[in-house]
């Protein structure tokens, strides 16, 4: 099965299936994916996001952002939810350049972890009451979306090495991204060497550092979230193969 599904205008649409969990079930393949802005879906790629029969949207930016640049296009049966779970705004192209990048973007997702509770426990219970297929994503599918796709991974038993690998398959679309970017700010460059980076080290210190607060991912769930071992267990049965 193919991880990475090309698109035009897309750089980082995935399917997270084929993961191993510390039972040794699968992710279910065609079934839960990630993406970078589905505002930019037109013509051909729009196509073939049909043709991939997702039912259920999860925009995880600012409505700010869906105003300016808009969302999915709508189709008969989609269902979609603006989940924002990023309450603090910053520009990462203006991020001083002498900070650690890593560190910073760690700290950033544990923003997003804390502020974002609500939004992040809503999109946890679409997902448990879902059949699928569903794509949640942000404006670069970098961040926000992985942070969601760490959690729900973790969820599932999904161990930290493949939680981070997944996370810097972003790397592969950076160019692209940082392309994209310049092309909307004519003029620009971005002053910090971080941006459109996606290292695993980043996920790793996030998840150290929810580890070191609460145990584990599942107990930051179960302690900031509300997650209880119901709601785990359905989005186990919904996202792993028999």
């Amino acid at each position: 099965m193919s991880r990475h599904i090309a698109f035009t205008k897309l750089h980082n649409f995935r399917d997270l299936g084929g993961y191993r969990t510390a039972d040794d079930r699968t992710v279910r393949w065609g079934h839960l994916y990630r993406s970078d802005s589905l505002a930019k879906l037109e013509g051909d790629d729009l196509t073939r996001f049909r043709e991939l029969g997702i039912r259920t949207v999860i925009d995880l930016r600012y409505p700010r952002e869906i105003a300016q640049k808009g969302r999915v296009p709508e189709s008969e049966g989609l269902i979609y939810h603006n989940l924002s779970v990023e309450h603090r705004p910053y520009d990462q192209a203006t991020i001083d350049p002498g900070v650690d990048p890593w560190r910073s973007l760690a700290d950033r997702y544990a923003e997003v972890a804390a502020d974002g509770a609500g939004e992040l426990r809503q999109a946890l219970d679409v997902i448990a009451g879902d059949s699928g297929p569903l794509v949640f994503h942000c404006a670069s599918g970098k961040d926000r979306t992985g942070l969601l796709a760490a959690l729900v991974l973790a969820l599932l038993g999904v161990d930290e090495d493949q939680i981070t690998e997944d996370f810097a398959l972003t790397e592969l679309a950076t160019d692209r991204l940082i392309a994209d970017w310049r092309d909307a700010h004519p003029g620009r460059t971005p002053g910090w060497p971080g941006f459109g980076r996606a290292p695993a080290e980043i996920m790793r210190l996030f998840l150290a550092d929810l580890t070191a607060a609460h145990g584990s991912v599942r107990g930051y769930a179960a302690d900031v979230l509300g997650v209880d071992d119901t709601l785990i267990g359905e989005v186990r049965r919904q996202l792993l193969a028999p």
